[in-house]
């Protein structure tokens, strides 16, 4: 005979806790403020017990008072960036075609990566929407553990540290990286450097990691030289300057995004060295940022409005073209696509 699970409550939560069940509740729905021990504690229970709040059961997709609902994308990111960077719009364009499938609607809300954000929480737990989206980091583990508890489905897009066992739709940002050195590496170039994103960030580590593990593939006398930027053309600029200081005989880059890649080149051009002959420039993106530099930009693709699209199946449930839903992580193949700039 099967046995039923026996799930944890509010009031084993508040007790563990060692807070009140009222204040247990606050915490959960964001609903008045509490001190920052008591939240710390509370979220801490919530984690450990496994807890899930109970929520009233909505139609599938397909089925009747589907329209009831909606998918919330929260993007992690400053509003400058948030508008200056392709990535953010193409991945909605994909998240709205697999929604318009569905016949589901989406809310996009931006926050501040570092703020508590408890309006923000409020509403993603309050009943408002079936499904939640997370692009970019966070910061901790507390929102997606009160996602969690309040039943909510989500999933983040990228892969993202002290996410759990949150499932994740990502792009295979370290082979991606491998790729583009390694056609630096074969092509003839041998001092080799990379523009790098910001090393807290995963999609930069991973991005990073590919670069390194291709010049350590290639051995003596390769050797690494690397800068860091923020995914902004103004940081591709400083750091394509700071890799010169470091290695005067730079004669390619390897740049984490399209944006840092565009300002290598106009460094490079302000700078009278010329592009491909004296130092080779591969992005990555593939944005149409791509197509619109002089030289045109070789770069890596990665596949976003498919990311988009693959993250809202996981999310309802069903994957595209026949293949299965719910797993933990899914990465999404790269591609090298070669122009003009090396």
């Amino acid at each position: 005979m099967a046995t039923e699970t026996v799930r944890p409550t509010l009031a084993e939560v508040a007790r563990k806790a060692g807070v009140s069940t009222a204040t247990a509740s606050r915490v959960l729905n964001r609903s008045a403020k509490v001190s920052e021990a008591a939240l710390a504690r509370v979220e801490s229970a919530v984690s450990e017990l496994g807890y899930v709040r109970h929520r009233a059961h909505r139609a599938a997709p397909g089925g009747p008072g589907q329209g009831a609902g909606a998918v919330a994308v929260v993007v992690f990111e400053d509003m400058a960036h948030y508008q200056s960077d392709l990535f953010y719009s193409r991945l909605l364009v994909g998240v709205e075609r697999s929604l318009q499938t569905a016949d589901r609607e989406f809310v996009v809300l931006t926050a501040s990566r570092r703020s508590r954000r408890p309006t923000l929480v409020r509403y993603l737990c309050g009943g408002h929407v079936d499904g939640i989206v997370l692009v970019g980091p966070w910061g901790g583990d507390a929102l997606p553990r009160l996602i969690r508890a309040a039943g909510v489905p989500m999933v983040s897009v990228g892969r993202l540290s002290g996410a759990g066992d949150l499932p994740c739709v990502d792009a295979d940002n370290h082979g991606g990286a491998v790729l583009a050195v390694r056609h630096l590496l074969r092509a003839g170039r041998r001092a080799v450097g990379t523009i790098a994103g910001p090393p807290d960030m995963a999609v930069g580590a991973d991005r990073l990691a590919g670069y390194r593990s291709a010049i350590r593939e290639a051995g003596s006398p390769v050797r690494e030289t690397v800068a860091y930027g923020d995914f902004t053309v103004a940081s591709g600029e400083h750091a394509l300057l700071r890799l010169l200081d470091l290695r005067p005989d730079l004669d390619a880059v390897f740049a984490a995004s399209d944006l840092m890649a565009a300002g290598a080149l106009r460094a490079l051009r302000r700078l009278g060295r010329s592009v491909p002959a004296d130092v080779a420039v591969v992005g990555f993106d593939d944005d149409v940022v791509a197509q619109r530099t002089r030289p045109q930009l070789s770069t890596v693709r990665q596949p976003v409005e498919e990311m988009g699209a693959r993250a809202v199946a996981e999310l309802l449930g069903y994957a595209p073209s026949g293949g299965s839903a719910g797993r933990e992580r899914v990465v999404m193949a790269t591609q090298l696509v070669l122009r003009e700039s090396g």
